[in-house]
């Protein structure tokens, strides 16, 4: 087998050339997807003004739930199979990879049905009575009809990495996201379908992402392990497995989700209080949202670089090589945050207006822009180590720290803190609510680090009684 084809170097070359190779086709992938959401918005705004970009908006709880519901097996069953890969037992990886396959398509077909029978219910949960728009329940019906192709997609590319195929799981999501955006020009600019045109482009091309991902599995002879027809036979105990390691990928999701109900309804009143439409309050923080978008896209693609590396040498009992990553992948993602934080501060105006909005919108956009980036470089620390216990096999603490950040601190936020802060302080409600974000990203940062002292304690104590010939691991 070709060396770069072997996926047990990942528990033999220095983990610095890894984390590199396996980061940047992952944060280039992860920032063409973004890319593609940032030019969806764009074209719905220049379509049809704010009422696109606030389409964009409402929708954005659904999407994150049909993500997370993506990541719930799809990383779950990447962050088995890495660390059954570092253990030596390449049958179960098939196995895992096969069961993770039926479980993306159960719940590719669960989602379409519900999208077309609770379609309403959905609609509720997702906007107030005055912000319904007739074209996002014309837009989610058509992405929950093909979800199927971005369960698929998306959920089996994460194990092109473990497979040791970093450049080829950027090259497929990148096909998939241009197709995306030149299906959405087509689609909204030129034929003026508007939102439906939108959702259909999307769903087009992630079908052809999909494409080259499962064929690979299914029939290149260079894989390291195979998706096998017996392997599709249903696990119960295996499936539970997978779904419970990848718990926290899909409470992250959800927990936006979760924020972004609150948000969507707190900003239906305190646009009011402010004495501005509510399309344009949800355009311009929604705009914010989505610029800061593009640093969370590169601090997930190096989260989905490092966890084939932790996983593999987690399993392989190699703890300074597990060390080793933690540390490169946290110091990687507060770069990241850090960089974005003073571009967010030096040109706010000129990033939001690249969405197309104007007037008193894009000032609103550019001081949540600005709000939003405050603390976005502690939170890489917070987001990789949250990340490190899924890759770990810690599935149980990675979905506490997941729900520190966007449910147990910020949801109660986005409820009390503008009705404090405007009474006292005189903030303008939309700013208020925008505050949130950074308060309970620093209570979120200061509950990892509690997590993370332990964590490291361990490994350097494991790390030293395995110098000494000693047993070490959690089976211990």
């Amino acid at each position: 087998m070709n060396e770069k084809n072997d996926p047990t170097r990942l528990g033999r070359e220095r983990i610095g050339k890894l984390l590199f190779e396996f980061a940047l086709p992952a944060v280039f992938g992860m920032l063409f997807n973004t890319l593609y959401n940032v030019i969806d918005t764009a074209f719905l705004q220049y379509a049809l003004g704010d009422t696109g970009a606030a389409v964009a908006t409402l929708a954005m709880p659904i999407m994150q739930i049909l993500m997370g519901i993506s990541m719930l097996a799809g990383m779950g069953g990447c962050a088995l199979a890495s660390i059954q890969m570092g253990e030596g037992k390449h049958d179960k990886v098939e196995l895992t990879l096969g069961n993770t396959v039926l479980l993306l398509v159960l719940m590719g077909a669960l989602v379409a049905l519900v999208g077309h029978l609770a379609m309403p219910l959905l609609l509720a949960f997702i906007s107030t009575p005055e912000v319904l728009h007739e074209s996002t329940a014309e837009f989610l019906l058509i992405i929950c009809s093909g979800f199927i192709l971005q369960s698929l997609g998306m959920g089996v590319n994460n194990f092109l990495r473990t497979a040791g195929k970093p450049i080829m799981a950027f090259v497929t999501m990148a096909i998939g996201t241009v197709l995306c955006i030149v299906f959405n020009y087509i689609f909204v600019l030129q034929f003026n379908w508007g939102v439906a045109g939108s959702a259909y482009a999307t769903i087009i091309g992630q079908g052809c992402g999909m494409v080259p991902v499962m064929w690979y599995f299914m029939f290149s002879k260079n894989a390291p392990f195979r998706l096998r027809v017996q392997n599709l036979s249903p696990k119960p105990r295996l499936m539970g497995r997978i779904l419970v390691m990848g718990l926290a990928s899909f409470l992250m999701q959800v927990g936006s989700t979760c924020v972004s109900l609150v948000f969507n309804y707190v900003i239906g009143i305190w646009s009011i209080y402010d004495a501005i439409s509510p399309d344009s309050a949800f355009a311009a923080i929604g705009i914010a949202q989505k610029a800061t978008m593009m640093v969370f896209a590169p601090m997930i693609g190096l989260l989905q670089a490092n966890q084939p590396i932790i996983g593999f040498n987690f399993g392989a009992k190699q703890w300074d090589r597990v060390l080793q990553a933690l540390k490169l992948g946290t110091f990687a993602c507060m770069a990241i945050g850090g960089v974005f934080t003073v571009l967010a501060f030096a040109i706010p105006d000129q990033l939001v207006s690249l969405f197309g909005i104007k007037g008193d919108s894009e000032v609103l956009a550019a001081q949540s822009l600005m709000i939003y980036s405050i603390f976005l470089c502690p939170v890489g620390y917070q987001i990789m180590c949250s990340s490190y216990f899924q890759s770990s096999g810690q599935p149980a603490k990675s979905s506490v720290l997941e729900l520190t950040r966007q449910v147990i601190f910020l949801t109660p936020l986005l409820l009390i803190l503008p009705y404090i802060t405007t009474q006292l302080f005189g903030w303008s409600g939309c700013i208020s609510i925008v505050a949130c974000a950074p308060i309970s990203d620093l209570l979120s940062i200061c509950v990892t680090s509690f997590f993370v002292v332990h964590e490291v304690r361990k490994l350097r104590k494991w790390r030293s009684d395995a110098a000494q010939g000693l047993p070490t691991g959690p089976d211990v």
